[in-house]
């Protein structure tokens, strides 16, 4: 996923093997940081990502809610003050990993162009041109042996 000029994430589902594990990759291309909470049934920590930082987890698939929702925010402690968010949101099924681009509360990153753009050129690309939803469904999916940034 890119977010141009302001964040780059990327989703990385490498060999469908049980062993192989892909990552969820969140770069911060702004001149200034960003904040991140990785949420499924729970609430992971705050994880600060300063401006040319990036922030990685591991592909999982969360049972209690299915999937898991990078929450991610331009104010500290945006998550828990009503702050906009962009969430990038991730499920993996046997063969496939679906992801979604949504704002809540704003558009923290309006003016920016965002893009979800997978390296396997047969699945979808996200492109908010203007950081905003276009409209429509953003949901997209892909093989779970492919690479989302």
């Amino acid at each position: 996923m890119h977010f141009s000029a302001a964040v780059i994430a990327s989703v990385a589902a490498l060999a469908p093997l049980a062993s192989a594990v892909g990552n969820a990759v969140v770069t911060n291309q702004c001149t200034f940081p960003v904040y991140l909470w990785s949420v499924g049934g729970s609430v992971g920590p705050k994880q600060t990502i300063p401006a040319g930082g990036s922030y990685t987890e591991a592909l999982h698939y969360d049972s209690t809610s299915g999937g898991i929702s990078l929450k991610i925010t331009t104010v500290d402690d945006g998550l828990y003050n009503g702050s906009p968010q962009t969430n990038f949101a991730y499920t993996l099924d046997p063969g496939t990993v679906w992801y979604d681009l949504s704002d809540v509360f704003g558009d923290p990153f309006s003016g920016e162009s965002i893009v979800v753009q997978p390296t396997d050129t047969t699945c979808s690309n996200i492109c908010w041109a203007q950081g905003v939803n276009p409209g429509g469904s953003q949901t997209k999916n892909c093989n779970s042996d492919t690479t989302t940034c």
